[in-house]
């Protein structure tokens, strides 16, 4: 039973996790083919990826045939390679990245009510972890931004926690009233959250869990969500059912930077393609494509272009293409 999916921001490297004993899989050309991680045969249940896909997580909910307690892996070259972390067994529920896989966070729940799990962060891919003041919980999901300093958890039993400097310090935000969290996700400056509800509705939060938007949406059992980086493409899946997105027209802002003796326009990778456009004179209309091709920045996920200064007026735009 496949449970959790992780890609690069090109799409290229994938990995996926079978809940069933199969362990974790991995490809390199977009799905097209698959080999095993060769991962110790414990019950996987979570795994996330850098924006390159060279750094992956990956957390166990159980040990071997569904005994026990599972551990948390790290890889730092595609899947190729493994390494396990120094943390406590536990019944861990998801793993989240930043973009550059340096910043990582997990949350767990305790198969005993009385004993619920914590929620760990890294700052170094994995090495070294530290255990989270945070009131125990059943958590079920975790997610945080593209330098992963804003994370968002959630749980079962109720409440969501933010942490807006990766992880040294949380707070309760004022959710929904509602219970039984089960999916969280993120835009990449993590200003956008959008969490579900097993058994319930979908809720969005424009502002790190201060306010909430229902969405019209079916109120069912959810079982995970993704967000695109701008924050305007949600993809959501069912526990044995149908697939649903949500699209809504984005807006980038467009940002300048110095680079040496250059400068650099950015903008947050958009869920629909823009163009750069340039002109000297905001009167006219006579605005021309700018042709060099933008890069990714695969830390920030942002695109990048870079330009030489001149000694005339230059004016940008994004423009949908």
């Amino acid at each position: 039973m496949w449970i959790s999916a992780a890609s690069s921001a090109d799409g290229t490297n994938l990995a996926v996790v079978s809940f069933d004993s199969n362990g974790i899989y991995v490809s390199h050309d977009s799905g097209a083919h698959w080999a095993p991680a060769g991962l110790p045969a414990e019950t996987w249940f979570s795994v996330a990826s850098s924006a390159d896909g060279s750094k992956l997580v990956a957390a166990a909910y159980f040990g071997p045939s569904f005994s026990g307690l599972g551990p948390i892996y790290t890889s730092s070259n595609y899947g190729n390679n493994w390494t396990s972390n120094n943390l406590p067994m536990k019944n861990w529920t998801s793993v989240a990245s930043s973009a550059d896989g340096t910043q990582l966070a997990a949350v767990a729940r305790s198969s005993n009510p009385n004993q619920f799990g914590p929620i760990f962060t890294s700052s170094n891919s994995g090495v070294t972890w530290t255990s989270n003041n945070v009131p125990g919980q059943e958590w079920s999901s975790i997610a945080a931004s593209a330098d992963g300093s804003q994370l968002m958890a959630v749980a079962l039993n109720g409440p969501i926690y933010v942490s807006t400097n990766s992880g040294s310090a949380w707070a309760s935000v004022n959710s929904p009233s509602t219970t039984n969290w089960s999916s969280v996700a993120s835009s990449a400056d993590g200003r956008e959250f959008v969490a579900e509800v097993l058994g319930g509705g979908i809720y969005t939060s424009p502002d790190l869990g201060v306010t909430w938007l229902t969405n019209n949406a079916p109120h069912t059992n959810w079982a995970g969500i993704a967000m695109s980086a701008d924050g305007h493409k949600l993809v959501s899946v069912i526990y044995g059912g149908g697939i649903y997105s949500s699209y809504s027209p984005p807006a980038p802002q467009l940002c300048i930077s110095p680079v040496n003796n250059n400068f650099a326009l950015s903008w947050l990778v958009p869920s629909t393609n823009f163009g750069l456009q340039q002109n000297s004179n905001l009167s006219t209309v006579n605005w021309v494509t700018v042709t060099n091709v933008p890069t990714l920045n695969f830390t920030s996920l942002q695109d990048e272009v870079i330009l030489s200064p001149s000694n005339s007026n230059g004016f940008f735009r994004l423009i949908s293409q």
